[in-house]
């Protein structure tokens, strides 16, 4: 026995619905609308509307006083462009005063992980652009730090948000920058300014306050550096040796740090690794007299071809009396120490969603990546180092993604197998390295 109707109601137009509403109420205007309160009842009702007013205002003050924000929540800025070397600007606001900052202009896609993309030592000397529309929306935190402090020269955004909600933030992205000197221009119509550098390629610009561009930001942005020839790394690096991980671990490695992110450590350490970090101008004999069981080349800014000091220690080193395993920048210094070339891209590579192609095995993994330069190379190999075959290349570009030594267990990857941010679809790379330590 059927109890009741178990079928799906009918799909009814927006007319009938209409019509329905018109034969019981009238048309739209003739609607019955709530009976008016007069008298005594009328004026208890402004006075608990202006009682209601008058606290939400001195509300709105408090919040103001402590936050940097006015009567009704918003952020107190002032206005603030960014300028491109080729002329082009694009006006935002500021929410505190800084000094112009002068940079290589870039952007980057990633959703999230803004902390750590600023704190990641490979944007030295960059002015970040996120194409995200929203950013602080989480706040930040003492966890996820990449090094010691926000590395970038300066920050763009579309909207910041000044009321964080996450349950592991400690502060506001906006209070977190100002403190540490970083300026961020917000309000910027970042799309356009995205296509711009597409269209136009990676170059210098300023972030600076004002309404407009004057001729003495102009000619001070005329005479900053130029990424190209620009090292990086001894700004980068560390100022002296230290070991991170267990001193009883089953492998010791010593990093060289051109820009290093702690989430490098981590991994290795879960690996049950040992780490002596050196400096990047450490010479290959000391690394030899630690007597490690393998060698990391870390990522890092600037141009590769630049940082001569770490190429000649690299080629001393690359003799396959060790693993080596290197990632973004050390994967071009290596390139170049056994005899390649490296060459600007147009805007560069930056961001948690780049397709790279395992050649050996036709796999596509999701890299997180962050860099300018590339090898020269394709899938025949890398012109002037016949002892290296490519073994990785990027889906949008096909430009070259990784390498490996033909004999020696020597290999080195351009993106960020780390992540943080950005998937961990290549985090099989550190497993590759130590299984190479296993062997030798």
């Amino acid at each position: 026995m059927v109890r009741g109707d178990l079928s799906l109601p009918l799909a009814r137009s927006r007319d009938h619905v209409f019509a329905q509403r018109h034969a019981a109420f009238g048309p739209p205007g003739q609607y019955p609308r709530a009976p008016e309160r007069s008298g005594a009842a009328a004026a208890a009702d402004r006075a608990r509307r202006a009682r209601r007013a008058g606290t939400d205002g001195r509300r709105s003050a408090n919040r103001a006083a402590s936050t940097g924000t006015d009567a009704e929540g918003a952020l107190t800025t002032q206005p603030a462009y960014v300028l491109l070397e080729d002329g082009a600007w694009f006006s935002g606001t500021a929410p505190f005063t800084f000094e112009p900052a002068y940079a290589e202009v870039v952007f980057t896609t990633n959703l999230s992980g803004y902390q750590e993309v600023f704190t990641d030592p490979s944007y030295l000397g960059q002015l970040v652009v996120m194409t995200a529309p929203m950013i602080g929306n989480y706040g930040v935190n003492p966890d996820d730090l990449e090094s010691d402090r926000p590395r970038v020269a300066a920050v763009v955004v579309r909207e910041l948000c000044s009321k964080p909600s996450n349950w592991r933030a400690t502060g506001a992205l906006g209070d977190w920058l100002e403190a540490a000197g970083v300026p961020i221009v917000a309000d910027v119509d970042t799309r356009q300014l995205t296509r711009h550098i597409r269209s136009k390629g990676a170059m210098r610009g300023v972030a600076a306050p004002g309404t407009e561009p004057t001729e003495q930001v102009r000619a001070a942005l005329a005479a900053s550096p130029s990424m190209d020839g620009l090292d990086l790394a001894t700004s980068a690096t560390i100022s002296g040796e230290y070991t991170a991980g267990k001193p009883e671990a089953r492998h010791h490695i010593v990093a060289y740090d051109y820009g290093m992110k702690r989430n490098i450590l981590r991994l290795f350490a879960q690996n049950d690794c040992r780490v002596t970090v050196v400096p990047a101008a450490t010479p290959a004999g000391r690394v030899r007299e630690l007597a490690p069981d393998g060698l990391f080349l870390s990522n890092g800014p600037g141009d590769p071809a630049a940082v001569g000091y770490a190429i000649e220690a690299i080629r001393d080193l690359a003799d396959g009396s060790l693993p080596i395993f290197g990632i973004c920048l050390g994967h071009q210094l290596l390139g170049l120490a056994l005899g390649g070339e490296t060459v600007k891209l147009p805007y560069g590579h930056r961001g948690g969603n780049h397709p790279v192609r395992d050649l050996a095995t036709g796999q596509v993994l999701i890299t997180s990546q962050n860099h300018g330069f590339a090898v020269r190379g394709d899938t025949g190999g890398v012109p002037g180092a016949t002892s290296l075959e490519v073994t990785h290349l990027n889906l949008n570009d096909t430009t070259v993604e990784g390498l490996r030594h033909r004999e020696f267990p020597m290999f080195a990857v351009q993106y960020h197998p780390e992540a943080s941010p950005g998937p961990h679809d290549a985090q099989g790379h550190f497993r590759q390295f130590l299984q190479a330590l296993d062997t030798q």
